[in-house]
């Protein structure tokens, strides 16, 4: 398979788990091996990058911020988006339980996928794995809130999502429920309010370019610790893809109602319990996501040694 293509297939899963409240798009970048060079791709703003905007160098400035793969990548993200938005949704809304159980076993193969990669496992180490995993769960258990729709606000909106959209485990579109913002952005972009569009745009390219030069001093620097912390956040937020769950509140988005607030169940004790549907099917949809990420990522290594 061409390298280029291998990058737009990943940013076309990407897509499609930004998509779903709850998974983020961080957790796939991590799953097909991107997540590094996405991190450092976006941290290319420095000193080097603005003198060769400049110099109007653009050969050396496309070099820099490694174009070609933020291309292939962003072009998938927007394909996903445009194309296949609509069948996540439509399953989300017809499966939700067989669709969750596959994002639970992706999530947690790639957990333990990247746990292996955290070189001579120590105390510390589990210590921080900790953190991140209360991090993680505390976040996904937010009560939705309203906060002001004036301009700062929509700004500041637009930093922590595209954030958390970097992050593993964490859903930028779940944030904006949690915020109260989801509705009013995304009416904004229906009706194309330019004004909040390009405010909420300015937040997110703000964010977007500060938040992943601390990721990637953070990689270069603790590479160990970080990996601890962010597969801690992934394993936390397993609370919000957790398969079985009962809707408390729904928030009525245009034609649709996404569920807000959810509480947690066994399998065994959904209304209308049914061993194949409720908790067989379920679980094979897991173990289906689990086998993905270990033959991916075995994909993945074997290409690297090849290369």
């Amino acid at each position: 398979m061409p390298k280029w293509l291998k990058i737009y297939l990943s940013g076309v899963l990407m897509g499609a788990a930004d998509v779903v409240p709850g998974v983020s798009g961080g957790t796939v970048a991590f799953i097909v091996g991107v997540y590094d060079r996405l991190i450092a791709a976006l941290s290319g703003v420095n000193k080097d990058s603005i003198q060769m905007l400049f110099k109007g160098d653009v050969k050396a400035l496309w070099r820099h911020f490694d174009g070609g793969f933020l291309l292939a990548l962003g072009a998938g993200v927007v394909t996903s988006i445009f194309l296949i938005a609509g069948l996540i949704t439509h399953l989300l809304a017809v499966y939700p339980t067989y669709l969750w159980s596959f994002f639970f076993g992706l999530i947690l193969a790639s957990a333990v996928f990247l746990l292996k990669q955290v070189n001579h496992f120590s105390v510390r180490h589990g210590v921080v794995l900790i953190v991140g995993i209360i991090a993680g769960a505390s976040l996904s258990l937010l009560v939705p809130t309203s906060m002001s729709t004036s301009s700062p606000m929509v700004f500041v909106a637009g930093m922590i999502a595209i954030c958390a959209m970097i992050l593993p485990g964490i859903s930028g579109s779940f944030l904006l429920l949690i915020m109260g913002m989801y509705s009013f952005v995304l009416n904004a972009v229906k009706s194309f309010d330019l004004t909040v569009i390009i405010i909420f745009a300015a937040g997110a390219l703000v964010g977007l370019l500060s938040f992943s030069k601390l990721l990637n001093y953070l990689l270069n620097k603790a590479h160990a610790m970080t990996l601890s912390f962010l597969t801690g956040i992934m394993l936390g937020a397993l609370v919000k893809v957790w398969p079985w769950k009962e809707t408390l509140s729904w928030e009525q988005i245009g034609d649709k109602k996404i569920p807000v607030e959810t509480n947690l169940i066994l399998p065994w004790q959904a209304s209308s319990y049914q061993f194949l549907n409720d908790l067989a099917v379920p679980m094979a949809f897991i173990l289906v996501g689990v086998l993905m990420v270990f033959y991916a990522s075995y994909i993945y290594l074997r290409n690297e040694d090849k290369s």
